[in-house]
Formats: C-alpha cells, sequence, structure tokens
C-alpha cells in the first residue's frame, strides 16, 4: 500500500512538471490549492502535498507559508522529467483519450448530420424521408463477408436500401454494388421498420 501512495505522489508530481514544461503552467504562475488539485486527480490532499514536496526539493515550484504554491522554473522541470525517464503519466494519458472520445462524438455528429442531408437530397430516397436511417454492423460470423452488395442481393432480400458504409473512420455513400462486404462494416440502410429488421437479421446470418 505503502509503495501504491509514493507511486502515486510521484506521478502526479511528474504529471504537473510536463504540464509545466508544456506551457500549459507558465512560469510565475499560481496552481490551485491543494484541495482542488485533490479533486483533479482524485487523490487525498496529502498525495498532493507529497507531490509539492517533490517539486520544491527539484527547485519547480515554491511554496509559500500560506500554501500557495508558484511554478518557479520550466528547465528545472525539464531536468526532472528526463532524469525520471518520463514519456506520459496516467493522468496526461487520460487527458488524451478524452480528447479523442469528444472527437469521436464530433464526427458522429458530422456523420449523422450528412445521413440526414442524403436522405433529404436524393430523389430516389424521397419516399423514404419519414424513416430514420438504421446503421447495422456485420459480426465476425456473417455470411455476408466477402461477398459484395449485388452478389447478396441485399434490397431483393430484405426490402431496404443502403445509403452508405462506414469502414473506421472512412464513409462511402451510395456504395456500388461490387463493394465486398467486411467484418465490422457499419452499413447504413433506410426503410420501414418491417425492412430495417430484415436487413439486421440478413446481415448477421451466420456462414
Amino acid at each position: 500500500m505503502h509503495d501504491q501512495a509514493r507511486a502515486g505522489y510521484k506521478s502526479i508530481a511528474l504529471d504537473i512538471a510536463q504540464r509545466i514544461v508544456s506551457g500549459e503552467l507558465p512560469e510565475n504562475s499560481k496552481i490551485s490549492g491543494r484541495s482542488l488539485l485533490a479533486g483533479q486527480y482524485h487523490v487525498s490532499p496529502e498525495t498532493i502535498r507529497k507531490a509539492m514536496v517533490l517539486l520544491k526539493e527539484e527547485g519547480i515550484v515554491s511554496v509559500s507559508q500560506g500554501k500557495e504554491i508558484t511554478i518557479v522554473s520550466a528547465v528545472k522541470a525539464h531536468e526532472y522529467i528526463s532524469r525520471n525517464n518520463y514519456l506520459k503519466s496516467v493522468y496526461s494519458l487520460k487527458q488524451e483519450i478524452q480528447q479523442l472520445l469528444d472527437e469521436k462524438r464530433g464526427v458522429d455528429r458530422k456523420f449523422e448530420d450528412l445521413l440526414n442531408d442524403i436522405v433529404e437530397a436524393s430523389d430516389r430516397l424521397k419516399n423514404l424521408k419519414p424513416y430514420n436511417p438504421a446503421e447495422l454492423k456485420i459480426n465476425q460470423d456473417s455470411h455476408v463477408i466477402g461477398k459484395t452488395i449485388a452478389g447478396l442481393a441485399f434490397w431483393q432480400n430484405t426490402g431496404a436500401t443502403i445509403i452508405a458504409l462506414r469502414r473506421g473512420i472512412h464513409v462511402s455513400i451510395s456504395p456500388g454494388p461490387q463493394v465486398v462486404l467486411l467484418e465490422n462494416d457499419v452499413v447504413v440502410v433506410v426503410g420501414d421498420d418491417a425492412a430495417q429488421r430484415k436487413a439486421a437479421q440478413f446481415l448477421n446470418m451466420p456462414r
């Protein structure tokens, strides 16, 4: 338990040093009090205090009698990081993950808007406007893997119309009949409820 606590405050000290080096916490700026830092890093004030003691000993921050923390040296913060072979702490990684999640949500919103625009704009789909597009993922044991849309006679078998194919971050609008379907593809279809149910069943029938 003691080793885990020690690693915790060292990780926080390294993370704060990294934020100083990156310019997020500039020299001569003040860091919020221990209680706020404890809330940010989800640790006890004592753990934060130990992290500050480490940074103070390294000449990276100063701590006044009133517990005010001031950034002193970005150069010493860089030396501290390098000496500890610091790459990225779990806290920095969490920040990157959150950023990626935010970006993914943005992409999903754009994708949904694009689909709505397609349904609105396409003469071929004007009679299907009351039906919301459905995203159907192809499972790893589906019989459609490796087959073309034409070869599957998709519309004839389901009554649903494929308006887009999502493969990872790439989106194909109105994919052609010779497009080969792959595992984890997301097929976007429009049609009434019955057609969408048939499409879902058809796409994921086992081999």
